[in-house]
């Protein structure tokens, strides 16, 4: 099977809705996959607009996996609509629906009055088997994948510009690494920012993450990586002596999974220039998975760590890593632990 791309994600989701808005309804969508956000995007806006306030009453049902069996899906599918054309039924956390797969009963000859949607979230169905191959011939099929960096930040300024707003590649930055890649907790806090900015100002910069979301742009994750990129020693030290001292807002996990990340992207950018060292700016920095803005800092931290160097730090992240989940660790608390790392990785 094709490996599914985040922009076969995006290609999927307009076509599914450009669709939708032309009243261009499918008896079955099958919405599966990492990312939660574009699941729920597609099946809220079944749920908000196919039927009428007055038909939803009647003719709209909201279902959840672990409630009910797959008999019971089938029935309540195959029964008609009351005073409306169709009748809109959405199963919710359809994955822990048991024997999912035996809806192909069903899904290989639905009932064209109904809309049945099912929300397969955080992994997907298995494309060897009869349903999907089923749902494939008689409804669409939405399959969602967890974003990179560079494909999120991007992401990130195509959702704004859609509400005639900008962000700063930095601010973007932020975000991502402070919420991971979460679309639908990055949605939340745009739209707050959105509300909050000041009149005639459409551009969202650190300044403003700082303020109204708690982000310190002095002190995040971003920022350290950045410190030791540049082997700012000093920098790097107040960041984590910060992170020492608020140590549920920044926890060991997620600061040793983003230098880890920080590193990996470091290889790349060795890998890439040692096999092709004409390769162009566009190209390298897509192989590395970051958007264009970072990649000369990137570079100036690939001078500062060479190859062997940058191997050696990433065996060092994962040491540490066990050493936090207390392999081989002694007495020292994860403050100490980050410390002794970063002081490792800038010597």
């Amino acid at each position: 099977m094709a490996k599914i791309y985040a922009k076969d994600t995006l290609a999927a989701t307009e076509r599914i809705l450009s669709d939708l808005k032309n009243k261009i309804y499918k008896p079955i969508y099958l919405l599966m996959g990492e990312e939660p956000y574009f699941i729920d995007t597609v099946s809220e806006y079944i749920a908000n607009n196919v039927l009428t306030p007055e038909e939803r009453g009647f003719n709209q049902l909201v279902l959840y996996g672990k409630d009910i069996t797959v008999a019971q899906v089938i029935d309540t599918a195959r029964r008609y609509p009351m005073m409306s054309s169709q009748q809109v039924i959405i199963v919710r956390e359809a994955q822990q629906l048991k024997n999912f797969e035996d809806l192909e009963v069903y899904t290989k000859n639905p009932l064209t009055s109904t809309i049945l949607v099912l929300c397969f979230m955080h992994k997907s169905v298995d494309k060897r088997k009869a349903l999907y191959k089923s749902v494939e011939k008689t409804g669409a099929i939405l399959e969602t994948v967890q974003f990179y960096e560079n494909e999120a930040v991007a992401w990130i300024k195509n959702y704004l510009n859609e509400k005639s707003c900008d962000i700063r590649p930095d601010a973007a930055q932020i975000l991502f690494e402070h919420l991971g890649a979460d679309l639908g907790k990055i949605v939340n806090e745009l739209d707050k920012l959105f509300t909050l900015l000041p009149e005639g100002n459409k551009k969202i910069t650190t300044e403003h993450i700082e303020k109204n979301i708690g982000i310190s742009r002095e002190y995040n994750v971003f920022e350290l990586n950045n410190a030791i990129n540049m082997r700012n020693t000093a920098k790097a030290m107040l960041i984590v002596e910060h992170f020492r001292k608020n140590p549920n807002e920044y926890p060991m996990v997620m600061t040793l999974s983003t230098l880890f990340g920080n590193f990996v992207k470091l290889l790349k950018l060795h890998l890439l220039q040692r096999s092709n060292t004409a390769i162009d700016n566009y190209t390298l920095a897509s192989g590395m998975g970051i958007a264009p803005f970072f990649l000369s800092d990137y570079k100036t931290a690939g001078r500062n760590y060479p190859p062997g160097k940058t191997a050696e730090i990433i065996r060092l992240i994962r040491e540490y890593d066990m050493r936090s989940k207390g392999w081989y660790n002694g007495a020292a608390d994860h403050g100490d632990l980050l410390r002794e790392l970063v002081i490792r990785i800038v010597s």
